[in-house]
């Protein structure tokens, strides 16, 4: 019993130090692309080849005077940022990062904790998140921070009804709601993405929206709010904001990954001819770079494609993303059906 709390907690630690870690070297990552979209060089100060600018940043961001509205409510003012990153890093504990890992003759999961219902606790939690942008947006006592605020939860409320959608066709297929046991069924080739192209595409196309993310930044419009919710936040406050939007997008692409990708899962894992451990650790490689490159893919949509209208925004969500993910779902069900009654 000791043995699994100590590495539970290894675990715990793990996550949450390369969430930051990755949430860190995403800003380093986007501006770099950017860069390279843009003809241009990027960071190149600080370090050799600017590795160290993502530290540079932490640092200036610590040092900066930390001013609060004089009419802002305070509470909840600090309130927000503290609940968005929360959030963020709390929806990590059900992803499965790796396959079992052998000690002592007992096999241990890579995974923080495997609930039967761990689809529905992300996305209670992700949820939450919403509060934690109203809030800020709400206690900031600026028109244009309340303004960015209303957008963001519409934003967010609209695109996770054809996001649940696609994930209700995800279970009929599967017939889980653990995203371990999703997993564990994908191993292989057997990828959800096979079985179900179209939630895949819903599925992505709402976490851009749910994650802010171009072409879905309506919240941070700068040509209309200035800054959206955390126009009137400084110092750690705002990088919490924005340090929360980038493992938000971290978390994304992981559960993009494990629901529709195979998560840990690769093609002739089974005939490698290697032992159980040096297999789980491939498969955690295997995992990381199927994240790496969802990571990539929502930075190249952003400096590729413009900003949409809001009123575009929502139609989309409305009149294209929920109607597809409803027909999707009756597809499902009548090929389910099919397939049970033979």
């Amino acid at each position: 019993m000791e043995l699994v709390l100590i590495i539970k907690l290894i675990l715990v630690v793990a996550v949450f130090a390369i969430a930051l870690g990755i949430a860190a070297y995403s800003t380093y990552g986007e501006r770099k692309i950017a860069a390279f979209f843009q003809d241009r060089l990027g960071p190149n100060r600080a370090g050799p080849f600017g590795l160290l600018q993502p530290l540079a940043d932490g640092v200036k961001m610590i040092m900066k005077e930390e001013i609060i509205p004089a009419h802002a409510d305070k509470t909840l003012f600090i309130l927000g940022p503290a609940l968005a990153m929360l959030t963020a890093c709390m929806t990590g504990v059900v992803i499965p990062w790796g396959s079992t890992i052998e000690i002592g003759g007992a096999y241990y999961p890579l995974q923080i904790t495997d609930i039967n219902i761990g689809i529905l606790y992300a996305f209670a939690v992700v949820s939450i998140g919403v509060y934690g942008v109203m809030i800020g947006g709400w206690a900031s006592n600026n028109k244009y921070a309340l303004l960015g605020a209303l957008r963001a939860s519409s934003q967010m409320i609209s695109y996770e009804l054809a996001m649940g959608l696609s994930i209700v066709a995800l279970v009929m297929t599967t017939g889980e709601l653990s995203i371990g046991e999703i997993v564990r069924q994908q191993h292989g080739w057997h990828w959800n993405v096979i079985y179900q192209p179209l939630g895949f595409l819903i599925f992505i196309v709402c976490a851009f929206a749910e994650c802010n993310r171009t072409p879905f930044d309506l919240p941070e419009c700068e040509t209309e709010l200035v800054g959206g919710y955390h126009t009137e936040y400084s110092s750690m406050k705002l990088g919490f904001y924005l340090f929360a939007e980038y493992i938000n997008m971290f978390i994304s692409s992981a559960i993009i990954s494990a629901l529709y990708f195979g998560g840990y899962n690769f093609p002739f894992m089974d005939s490698l001819g290697l032992s159980h451990n040096m297999v789980t650790t491939i498969g955690v490689f295997v995992f990381f770079a199927k994240v790496i490159f969802f990571i990539f893919f929502f930075m190249w949509i952003r400096w590729t494609l413009p900003r949409f209208r809001y009123d575009q925004l929502m139609n989309l969500g409305w009149k294209k993303m929920i109607p597809l993910a409803i027909i999707n779902v009756l597809i499902t069900g009548c090929v389910v059906l099919l397939l049970n009654k033979n």
